[in-house]
């Protein structure tokens, strides 16, 4: 159902955007991709993209690194304020390929700033701009951290971990340069004006724009470095009741939508349950064009959910996963099979995946665990208190045969083969950065 609570610039008709889609679902073929290119941010002091080559069998090649000519914010952790943790922004989708593949664009968390590249016809990039997106950096580092873009304006949509800004727009010229537009939306409340937003994702449609949400306000660290989930409610002493400060638990106001007008720009948006705590991650499937995924962090699992015409959500019933090994799983990043039949979920809690099948209308477990975990080198928590090595996101192949996973606190992005029951085959590796990467992307 959607919240009485609507907020940011007046709404207006939003535009039709984008053609719709084939709803004929080709067969997937497992394990004959002919490989391509695979990109990651290091999210260093000094940012850089990481650019790889794939191979047939799916192992890759780092060709090379080219800096952003922006900050990321380095080990450090500012939604958290941990010294150094992975997945630093609660976010995904910082790292986005253009439709046509001939652009790349990535977010600089540090000083809150985006690049844009030029892709060759080897998958080598050409940095061609830096923007800022207007919000000013506070503190130790900026939380730009998710980007959407939509081709028939050439708009890009900026998400930040923090607000009351949480979006910013910025415009693609013809020649990859940027230019920062002045409109601001924001993701909180008049009862939650601290939220922390988790990633923007454009409809298929192209008439709305989604946001997932977090928490309803900063979490701070425990003394092992761990986050604190449960603070008490307002007016209470230590020792009194707690409350949950994962968005959507149990508000039903987690998941954001904003009409898209004419020119790029959003309307007000209206929020939605989505049937789970912690509405991390949206992801769209191929071939239903109205339907989409969301990864709940604090629910532990999937929903299956639909967007009309209108802009109207409905969210179907959540599935988990076993969570025997203690709560919050922090079931975060999803990867979506080309033929809609899997999806590939992400842990952060437990160091490995997880999938579903999707099964006519709903979400049932397929492989749970997908694959084996990956073992940190012991210094990080996740918020179940479990020692993880704290895995975020996930690209899969267009052709479904391989998907490749960050684990940021082992140092490594592992390449698995899918297999037919909907488990992983752990088939590459390579070494990256401690903590810090973020975001893949590729083809």
């Amino acid at each position: 159902m959607a919240s009485e609570h609507s907020m940011g610039m007046t709404s207006e008709q939003p535009m039709a955007m984008a053609g719709e889609q084939s709803m004929e679902a080709p067969a997937m073929q497992p394990h004959m991709d002919g490989g391509g290119q695979l990109y990651m941010q290091t999210n260093e002091i000094d940012n850089a993209i990481v650019h790889y080559r794939r191979a047939e069998n799916g192992a890759l090649e780092e060709v090379d690194r080219v800096s952003t000519g922006g900050a990321g914010s380095g080990v450090f952790k500012p939604t958290s304020g941990q010294e150094s943790a992975p997945n630093a922004f609660e976010g995904a989708a910082s790292v986005i390929l253009s439709p046509d593949r001939r652009s790349l664009f990535a977010t600089n968390g540090g000083d809150n700033s985006v690049s844009s590249f030029a892709v060759g016809e080897d998958g080598r990039l050409t940095l061609l701009d830096v923007c800022a997106t207007g919000n000013p950096v506070e503190g130790r580092s900026g939380t730009a951290k998710s980007v959407a873009y939509a081709p028939e304006t050439s708009t890009l949509y900026v998400l930040h971990s923090f607000g009351p800004e949480h979006l910013r727009l910025i415009s693609v010229g013809e020649d990859g340069k940027l230019t920062a537009r002045p409109e601001r939306y924001t993701v909180n409340t008049h009862d939650k004006p601290d939220r922390i937003s988790t990633m923007v994702v454009l409809a298929p449609s192209g008439r709305y724009v989604l946001v997932g949400t977090t928490f309803d306000e900063p979490a701070s660290a425990n003394p092992d470095g761990s986050a604190i989930l449960w603070v008490p409610r307002a007016g209470r002493g230590p020792g009194g009741p707690l409350k949950s400060i994962a968005s959507n638990a149990p508000d039903p106001d987690g998941l954001a939508v904003f009409p898209v007008r004419e020119d790029g720009s959003l309307g007000s948006a209206t929020f939605y349950d989505a049937n789970g705590g912690s509405p991390f991650f949206i992801a769209f499937l191929h071939h239903r064009p109205d339907t989409f995924v969301v990864g709940e962090a604090v629910g532990d699992g999937c929903v299956l959910g639909t967007i009309d015409d209108d802009g109207k959500v409905e969210i179907g019933p959540l599935v988990k996963i076993d969570t025997s090994a203690g709560l919050p799983t922090e079931l975060c990043w999803l990867s979506i099979s080309p033929d809609d039949q899997f999806v590939y979920a992400t842990n952060f809690g437990y160091s490995y995946l997880s999938s579903f099948k999707i099964n006519g209308k709903g979400l049932e477990l397929a492989a749970d665990p997908a694959s084996p975990r990956v073992a940190g080198d012991g210094t990080f928590r996740a918020l179940n208190n479990t020692v993880s090595s704290g895995p975020s996101d996930s690209w899969l192949t267009p052709d479904g045969a391989y998907l490749y996973q960050i684990y940021g606190n082992a140092s490594k992005l592992v390449g698995y083969a899918t297999q037919a029951d909907g488990s992983l085959e752990e088939v590459t590796s390579a070494d990256i950065p401690y903590n810090s990467p973020q975001g893949l992307a590729g083809f």
